[in-house]
């Protein structure tokens, strides 16, 4: 493994902190952390429960590689947001931003980490669930976490008891449900970048067989970087605020219905894009053999032509910082998500071998995305007089419906589930990209931009203002149904050997229509699109997903288990072509075999997956501009793979308690890809959209966002203090990742990253004669202030695909370097906490 001299140096910082690197993800061995623990040695480690297998059942005898971030951690590592994830408190656990906007989350799990899951007849590969509802959209993903009682991270496919779209894994969420007793807690802080945040969780005394819970929620951070023109929104902001009420009610024994209401809103900015690197692989106008880095995947050219653009006077080249204070001021206002949802659900433990379950959600999504992160460093790129600054605004709507029935119970030996679900989405979008800035012009002929009275070198465009949705590039309305029905049972044959089988046949109908591309309405100009090549989705695919489980306790406190299991990605079609071009499912088939072990008298833990899996007709995405004179179009074609795409890892987790009040946690990734070779016909087409001209070229892609090696650790510790219940804490945690692409068709990879964050904490001092109890602390987030690259964007650094009718030439014209986005700042607070 090799280091950077940053890396290096940080290595050497974290010193000894970072020994025994890990956290919480296997289990946090604080008792008061752990739901469902039994009670322990106090120098021993807890039980975790956990629901993966829809029942309650201990982390260390379920057959599944699992990981838990429980309530400490999402406390010590001041985690407000899904978002927040990103930095590898969980290494098998990816979770980034789709381009730069904090509003759309791409999360991956063992290599299954769609580019762009975030368009309407798109899929996610790795399933995302609050309290077993299914998320339909990764669209606002990133609103503020309620009351979580914790998060399960569930490896590997689901397919069986999760179903589609969890090829992967699951992300479930878990919130803390109504207690029936008055008590809850106030929590407040504030931090750097003007930011602060508040929340109170209120449990209201059970009432004639009904009990309330009510949580509210307040975040608010300021700007990474500024926006120098006034009155406009910076980069890297974010003001959340939500609020849910969850009701239980139990009219008799047996029976328990719950029902909540959430609804939350996200106002949000995307992180700042700037350029990196000016001509980073050296192109020029002449033979393509005399640029060789200079090269576009999927082509042969054999030439290039035009002229890489000279980077515009104040426009400023930085590759190593994240820019605090942005070179153009751009037109931005916050981008808008609000989220909502009504969940109802139901359980009657109708007999001793029997309880029937009822889940029924009706979710949505709206999104006003207004994206202008580039300003000068995206395309296009600059002319005298010419506008620029790609201003992405975009509209998403989204409603779901889900009901699922479940039978889940034990007859003699067994263990048994089964379900019957329905699932009926609808989604519709819209977008613009109109030009914010116009450069001056260049009237004395110096190669720059005059410098107007105002002392700027740009203006901005008033369009934006008067009226940025003039001109619509594209849009779309999909509807997607899925019906399934499940069953798994487990045999426990000895009191030691368990056997497992399981499976899910899932019928997916889908249907979309390309309303508008490339700023054309094919509903009022049909020729265009059908000479484009378009047609609408209207796809059917059926799928079966079998599981098989062989699980051996050689002892009380050592397990394995070998595992098969499968899962599927569903199709769909790509709304960001001019043809909306479909594509098929993609399937996994997933071998795996774990050793989940406590020893030394329970004070130490490990567990060690190993896992094969072979994934069929991979989606991937091949990203590229358009240039429609002054306009651009973001071209992003998902294609199926032929072949076999080959993912193995292996995961490991320890956790030590030597001493009572002494916790050391490790945790460690590693995750090998290889998608096939594969032979990709570049096509260019004529201004009426038809093929003139095309070439076949043998193309690598990538799985963006994977790290190779991944490890993440802690060091927790807690001194009672001054009798009674009150605990001095602390927390050190330390997290690296490997580099990775970000794109499929680019080998170019992002930094390698290693991040600490801390925390110190005074908890549960007594306040008076009551039960109230405070905890004040302080927190950090990258404590060394570390600066990586986790999106690096090549596209705009290398040629644009053929204009003419020759695809052995390419044009340089629009060249001018990589751009791509930096993570998070330092950041750190005080909060306070007040139980009662």
């Amino acid at each position: 493994m090799r280091f950077d001299t940053g890396l290096r140096r940080q290595l050497l910082i974290g010193g000894a902190a970072a020994a025994m690197l890990a956290m919480p993800v296997i289990a946090n061995a604080q008792e008061a952390a752990t739901p469902g623990a039994a009670p322990e040695d106090v120098t021993g480690l807890s039980d975790i429960v956990v629901t993966a297998t829809k029942r309650e059942t201990s982390l260390q005898k379920t057959p599944i590689s699992i990981s838990v971030v429980n309530q400490e951690m999402i406390k010590d590592r001041h985690v407000q947001s899904l978002f927040d994830l990103a930095d590898g408190g969980v290494p098998s656990l990816r979770v980034t931003t789709f381009e730069a906007r904090q509003s759309a989350l791409t999360i991956g799990i063992r290599g299954i980490v769609p580019l762009d899951a975030n368009q309407p007849a798109r899929e996610q590969g790795v399933g995302v669930y609050i309290d077993g509802v299914y998320l339909g959209r990764q669209h606002g993903l990133n609103a503020a976490l309620f009351d979580t009682e914790r998060v399960e991270v569930l490896k590997g496919p689901q397919g069986t008891l999760f179903g589609r779209n969890t090829e992967g894994g699951a992300l479930s969420i878990v919130t803390k449900a109504p207690s029936g007793k008055f008590g809850g807690r106030f929590e407040g802080g504030f931090g750097n970048l003007g930011a602060y945040n508040g929340a109170a969780h209120v449990d209201l005394p059970e009432f004639y067989n009904f009990s309330v819970k009510i949580d509210a929620v307040k975040q608010y951070q300021g700007p990474t970087t500024k926006n120098p023109l006034e009155g406009q929104t910076g980069w890297g902001y974010y003001d959340r605020i939500g609020g849910r009420i969850a009701v239980r009610w139990q009219p008799i024994d047996g029976i328990t219905n719950d029902i909540s209401f959430d609804k939350a809103q996200d106002k949000n900015s995307p992180f700042y894009s700037q350029l990196l690197a000016f001509n980073p692989y050296g192109c020029a106008a002449g033979t393509q053999a005399a640029s060789p880095r200079c090269v576009l995947p999927g082509t042969n050219y054999t030439s290039l032509t035009g002229v890489v653009r000279p980077v515009p006077t104040g426009v400023v080249t930085n590759g190593k910082t994240l820019m605090r204070n942005a070179d153009i001021g751009v037109v931005q206002q916050p981008s808008v998500d609000k989220t909502f949802g009504l969940t109802n659900s139901f359980k009657w433990k109708l007999a001793p071998e029997i309880e029937l379950r009822s889940i029924t959600a009706w979710r949505g999504v709206n999104v006003e995305q207004w994206d202008n992160a580039g300003g000068a460093h995206r395309p296009p790129v600059y002319t005298p007089g010419s506008l620029f600054s790609r201003y992405s605004l975009a509209n998403l709507r989204q409603r779901q419906f889900s009901q699922e029935l479940q039978a889940v119970g034990s007859i003699s030996n067994f263990d048994y589930v089964a379900g019957l679900f329905y699932f009926n989405e609808r989604v519709s979008d819209d977008a613009a990209t109109p030009s914010s800035n116009r450069w001056n012009a260049d009237a004395n002929g110096d190669g720059q931009p005059d410098v107007g009275a105002d002392g700027l070198r740009y203006t901005i465009n008033p369009a934006v203002f008067t009226n940025p949705f003039a001109t619509i590039d594209r849009a779309s309305a999909v509807r997607s149904r899925s019906y399934a029905v499940y069953g798994q049972a487990t045999w426990h044959a000895t009191e030691a050997l368990h056997l497992t089988a399981g499976g899910r046949y899932t019928k997916d109908k889908k249907h979309g229509d390309l309303l508008i591309a490339g700023g054309v309405n094919y509903q009022a100009n049909p020729a265009l699109g059908a000479a484009r090549g378009y047609a609408p989705l209207d796809r059917t695919w059926n799928r079966f997903d079998p599981m098989v489980t062989v699980a051996y306790d050689l002892s009380s406190d050592v397990h394995v288990y070998a595992k098969y299991a499968s899962g599927y990605r569903a199709g769909g079609a790509s709304s960001r072509t001019i043809n909306y071009l479909p594509f098929d499912p993609e399937s996994v088939k997933s071998y795996e075999a774990g050793i989940k072990a406590d020893f030394w008298d329970r004070r130490a833990r490990f567990n060690l997956t190993g896992y094969i899996m072979d994934r069929k007709d991979s989606q991937v995405d091949i990203n590229s501009f358009l240039y429609f004179g002054t306009s651009t179009f973001n071209n992003l074609e998902t294609i199926n793979l032929p072949g076999k795409a080959k993912i193995r890892g292996i995961e490991a987790d320890l956790t030590v308690r030597p001493v009572e009040g002494l916790t050391l946690n490790a945790s460690y990734a590693y995750t090998y890809t290889k998608l096939p070779l594969t032979p990709i016909t570049y096509s260019v087409r004529n201004g009426a959209g038809v093929v003139t001209d095309s070439t076949t070229v043998n193309q690598q892609f990538y799985v963006v966002f994977t790290p190779r090696n991944a490890a993440s650790g802690s060091i927790d510790y807690a001194l009672p203090v001054g009798g009674g219940d009150t605990t001095l804490k602390f927390h050190f945690d330390g997290n690296y990742a490997q580099a990775t692409q970000t794109f499929d068709a680019y080998a170019r990879k992002n930094d390698s990253s290693l991040v600490f964050n801390g925390r110190i904490s005074l908890a549960d001092i007594n306040m008076g004669d009551g039960d109230q109890k405070l905890t004040v602390g302080v927190w950090g987030r990258n404590l060394f202030n570390t600066a990586y690259v986790y999106r690096r964007d090549p596209t705009q650094a290398l040629p644009s695909g053929p204009t003419a009718t020759n695809v052995r030439t390419g044009s340089i014209a629009n060249v001018l370097g990589e751009y791509g986005n930096f993570n998070m700042p330092r950041t750190y607070g005080v909060e306070a906490t007040i139980k009662f």
